[in-house]
């Protein structure tokens, strides 16, 4: 899973993507922009002088993104507004989106789409398309929850000042205090929020509270917000690189006497900061996590005992939203549910291949149950047995990159790191997730593995999430999207969940072509990871569509899958919290492995892995009809739509 979200051109018969393709001036470039000119053909000189400025168009805005959101602005490793937070009021929210259209407006003034290469053609429909999916989200502005489990705005700002606010010098560590001293304001704006949202009755299903109120009091726990303050003297201790702390640290202060510790500054200076920052802490920070507590407290009291989004306003039409904005298609919650069931009764098929060349006997039930309690697919729940798995993760993921120069033409450049999720936020994390890297290479792609429980880590699964997360999956796709030159940057950090999860899912089992999964009971693990995502589409479906109780969702889970009730339940507590997200893995999957069948049959023996692969991810992130028409370019297939086919159980014609 990615644990984030940020708000490819022409193609040649390599399938890597070039920008500057004058060839594109021809009949390709007016099959895609739509246009019939008839006989005239623009000049290819004038052809690249439009998608220049058009280029240079989408960059200013790109511009006045940065500029209205510093968070933004850090994560790609711009330090402009390094001191501040987003303002996220429903004003600024409201001139966000007339900005928007504003410039939609411009762009379809300005520019022809007949004048454009193909790939100015296509940035300027993905253009278009990103705005009326920002009108689409802003409409439903009200209905998300804003304090989660999974994620929530009180987690989620400290894991962005931990992971995301580098310190490298006194200005860097200066904002930073200054982010500590905003962070209470922010976080009041988050709460003003969250309580016009629950004016108008939506609040959080009961039980997530019992995740999001402990969560919030971690951040508050431990120095400095004891009874009194750390003193001056302790804090000139403090500030020495061999000091050891005594008693326990909250994450922010932890974080910021690592942060200022190995800044090369002179120790006044370091004790000047440490001084600011705790107060920040303990005037500004404790104060708002304080009010958020209470809020979360009251709501919890005013909430009901269902869980889905049917039960909210409007709650059908939410959720017909959140599924064609998270799978990019209009497939209906009563088709996903479907595909659902038949993708889980062909994964439990695969799976008895495996129990009949491992010699099991007995039934699959049985066999899960094996898995389940047999010590051999686990790691001890100790300090040891923990780094041990991180370590034999990224012993995985170093090995599957060796592999990758003979399947794909274009690689990443950006450095990855598997890491265990943090202690304070480990509880209600989830089990695995990835943070992209910074397009400068400040900071490395991570890719997180939950190790809180270990009896959540079977070995078994550990080589599938690891491709999943890592490599050839989200780190590779994330990290190549932000390296393509020449296209724009909406478009190199954007992202649609159908494509990203749908090519990590893609990529689990790619990595059995490519030699992974030697031991059975690995390759059995990755099937049950195909498997969560199948029960996805039907518990997702049963969830916020069919009305199904929580503890429906939680029994299909555990009459389906390996796994205890504590794990079926955090599933379960997720999939209710981020509606219709888990739908996109498994539908952006099935159209990926149904665009390669089609191209192999396109081009038969001149199929090309590597050009199959490059021209998946040579573009960044799309969606799937978009996907499918670049592949079929690339396969010399027409553009023009074909006749919705069933495969794998569902129309992917639509």
């Amino acid at each position: 899973m990615v644990n984030e979200t940020l708000p490819l051109d022409d193609w040649q018969e390599s399938g890597m993507t070039t920008r500057r393709n004058v060839l594109l001036a021809g009949a390709g470039l007016l099959a895609v922009s739509g246009c019939a000119l008839g006989d005239r053909r623009p000049r290819a000189a004038d052809v690249l002088a439009h998608t220049a400025k058009l280029d240079a168009f989408f960059e200013e805005v790109f511009e006045e993104r940065i500029v209205r959101s510093p968070q933004l602005a850090t994560s790609l490793g711009d330090r402009r507004g390094y001191d501040r937070w987003d303002d996220v009021s429903d004003a600024h929210a409201d001139a966000d989106l007339a900005i928007a259209a504003a410039r939609v407006g411009e762009m379809k003034t300005r520019f022809d789409p007949a004048l454009l290469t193909q790939g100015g053609a296509l940035s300027f429909r993905l253009f278009e398309a990103e705005h009326a999916r920002a009108v689409e989200a802003h409409k439903w502005r009200r209905w998300r929850y804003r304090f989660d489990q999974m994620n929530g705005v009180h987690q989620g700002a400290v894991t962005f000042l931990l992971n995301q606010h580098k310190v490298e010098s006194l200005a860097d560590a200066e904002s930073y205090v200054s982010r500590l001293e905003g962070l209470g304001p922010y976080l009041r704006q988050q709460i003003v929020l969250n309580e016009a949202s629950a004016e108008v009755g939506i609040l959080m299903p009961a039980f997530v509270y019992d995740y999001s109120i402990p969560g919030a009091r971690n951040i508050i726990t431990g120095a400095p917000f004891g009874v009194t303050a750390i003193s001056d003297t302790q804090l000139a201790a403090l500030v020495k690189p061999d000091a050891a702390p005594t008693g326990s640290q909250s994450p922010l202060w932890g974080d910021a006497l690592k942060k200022v510790r190995a800044l090369d500054a002179p120790d006044d200076a370091k004790i000047a900061l440490l001084q600011k920052a705790q107060t920040a802490l303990r005037d500004s920070v404790r104060p708002a996590y304080e009010a958020v507590i209470a809020m979360l407290e009251d709501h919890k009291g005013r909430t009901g005992t269902d869980d889905g989004v049917w039960r909210l306003p409007e709650g059908g039409a939410y959720y017909t939203s959140l599924l064609e904005r998270q799978t990019t298609t209009k497939l209906t919650g009563d088709e996903i549910h479907a595909i659902g069931l038949a993708q889980v009764a062909r994964l439990h098929g695969e799976m008895r291949a495996i129990m009949t060349r491992v010699n099991f006997t007995g039934d699959l039930k049985a066999f899960f149950e094996f898995m389940e309690t047999d010590q051999r697919f686990y790691e001890a729940d100790t300090p040891e047995g923990k780094r041990a798995y991180v370590e034999k993760a990224a012993a995985a993921i170093e090995a599957m990159r060796l592999k990758l120069p003979d399947w794909f033409g274009r690689l990443p450049k950006a450095q990855l790191e598997v890491r265990a999720v943090e202690d304070w936020r480990e509880q209600s994390a989830g089990l695995a997730f990835y943070n992209r890297p910074a397009p400068d290479g400040s900071r490395p792609g991570i890719y997180y593995a939950n190790t809180f429980n270990m009896k959540a880590l079977p070995l078994y699964q550990l080589e599938a999430l690891a491709y999943h997360e890592g490599i050839p999956g989200h780190h590779m796709q994330i990290a190549i999207a932000q390296e393509l030159e020449g296209i724009p940057r909406f478009r190199r950090f954007g992202g649609y969940t159908a494509y990203s999860e749908g090519w990590g899912l893609y990529c689990e089992r790619l990595a059995r072509e490519m030699g992974a999964y030697e031991d059975p009971y690995s390759d059995f693990g990755r099937l049950v990871l195909e498997l969560r995502r199948a029960i996805r589409l039907v518990v997702d479906t049963g969830l916020h569509h069919k009305k199904w109780p929580r503890q429906q969702a939680i029994d299909y889970v555990l009459a389906n899958q390996p796994g205890d009730e504590p794990q079926a339940r955090k599933d379960i507590d997720r999939y209710i919290v981020m509606p219709g997200q888990a739908t996109a893995y498994m539908i952006g999957q099935m159209e990926i492995l149904r665009l390669r069948e089609e191209a192999k049959l396109a081009r038969g023996e001149h199929f090309d892995i590597k050009g199959f692969h490059d021209t998946v991810l040579g573009d960044g992130a799309l969606p799937l009809d978009i996907l499918g028409e670049r592949v079929k370019a690339w396969s010399e297939l027409p553009l023009t739509p074909v006749k919705p086919q069933r495969r794998f159980g569902w129309p992917f014609g639509r």
